[in-house]
């Protein structure tokens, strides 16, 4: 199991998540942050660093956001092809996140 990261990533790319993990398996797309599945040790460190809450074990990860397991298992073929299939889910699914309130 491996830890994911959803649909409300897209746009608001908090990297809070990226400075507490202990093996740098977060990297960032063109929309959204994604977790190697192959780096991801499953420690869940990131996962309550999320303001937004877009980080779910993926054993958890609620039906309705499924397509993102296919979207963070793709950065061992390359970040551009994440930003392909984070690109076509947000067109598709007309996503549009409002940027956070500064902290």
């Amino acid at each position: 199991m491996t830890y994911i990261i959803a649909e409300p990533c897209i746009d608001i790319k908090d990297r809070s998540c990226v400075d507490v993990c202990p093996v740098d398996c977060i990297h960032e797309g063109d929309r959204l942050l994604v977790i190697d599945p192959e780096e991801c040790i499953d420690c869940g460190a990131c996962e309550p660093e999320c303001p937004v809450e877009a980080i779910f074990p993926e054993d958890a990860l609620p039906e309705k956001w499924s397509a993102f397991v296919e979207v963070n298992y793709a950065f061992p073929e390359g970040m551009e092809r994440v930003n392909e299939l984070a690109e076509a889910y947000a067109t598709e699914h007309d996503v549009r996140n409002p940027p956070l309130e500064p902290r």
